[in-house]
């Protein structure tokens, strides 16, 4: 089938992202959150990164006056009804994204195809309290959206190949690279990246280094364009604790336990660059480490 208008759930830091590359694209789009302040900063950041991108010419300045035109926004959810591709990027939450669907189900065409950007829940489990389990996908772009080359497809188990095969050229009209991922706990990316930055915290947590030296180590010694911890605080905090704790219910092996520190983080709302702090203090001029 073919995509031509896209509904987006969620206007932060990964729906905008989202938002902005399939604008760019040519898709239409239709931009939906709780918030109309969330909406107004998302529209907001879209504007500033396609400058950043007509600056270092990397589009044209009509290229980015037209994404922009094609990117409306809704606070009602129901209105994503008549888009042919709907994109969940709500919170790390399966009980808010099952929300979500039960909302907007009765307002689908019967041709809609529905996916969820979520980066470790099961797809299988969230495509089955649908009415189109065959249409349902797992869609997971990576952070910062316009920057990062990879999409992760994910089909649950009754995923048909029509939905997969419009999945995977959407990702080429894009101009991404896809990755099919069997729906396992977590999928690829995060299966590996998410333990790395937990055993990081653990390093902190057990003393053998501070948040300076095990981002400098992982730096300098792994060639990691960023540290795992101020990988962490760019990704959330939050974010992160809610993959660790689906990889240690979902694979039942201790190896995937949460770092009590990073679980304190949380509980603190220290939950990175989105709230200030994390494993460092973003208020100041320069991010000074908290520990």
């Amino acid at each position: 089938m073919t995509i031509e208008t896209v509904g987006i759930v969620g206007a932060g830091q990964m729906g905008n992202g989202i938002a902005h590359v399939f604008a760019l694209a040519g898709y239409e789009v239709l931009l939906n959150d709780i918030s109309a302040e969330a909406l107004e900063k998302a529209l907001a950041t879209v504007g500033k990164n396609l400058d950043r991108q007509v600056s270092r010419e990397k589009i044209s300045q009509t290229e980015r006056d037209a994404a922009m035109a094609r990117i409306k926004t809704t606070t009602t959810l129901t209105d994503l009804g008549p888009t042919d591709l709907v994109i969940e990027a709500a919170t790390e939450r399966e009980t808010v994204k099952q929300a979500i669907f039960e909302d907007l189900l009765p307002h689908l065409k019967p041709t809609t195809i529905l996916t969820s950007n979520t980066s470790s829940i099961s797809i299988t489990r969230l495509a089955s309290r649908t009415d189109r389990p065959e249409k349902f996908m797992g869609f997971h772009f990576m952070n910062p959206v316009p920057v990062m080359q990879l999409v992760e497809l994910i089909r649950g188990i009754a995923t048909d190949k029509e939905t997969y095969d419009t999945l995977l050229s959407v990702v080429e009209k894009l101009g991404k690279t896809a990755a099919s991922a069997e729906d396992f706990p977590a999928f690829i990316v995060n299966r590996i990246l998410m333990p790395m930055i937990n055993e990081a915290v653990y390093v902190l947590y057990e003393g053998v280094g501070n948040v300076r030296s095990i981002d400098l180590s992982l730096k300098l010694g792994a060639n990691h364009p960023m540290g795992p911890l101020e990988l962490a605080d760019f990704i959330g905090l939050d974010t992160c604790l809610a993959i660790m704790n689906v990889l240690h219910d979902g694979l039942a092996d201790t190896k995937y336990r949460p770092c009590p520190l990073l679980t304190k983080y949380v509980e603190a709302g220290w939950l990175g660059r989105k709230t200030g702090r994390g494993f460092y203090d973003y208020r100041g001029d320069t991010p000074v480490p908290t520990r």
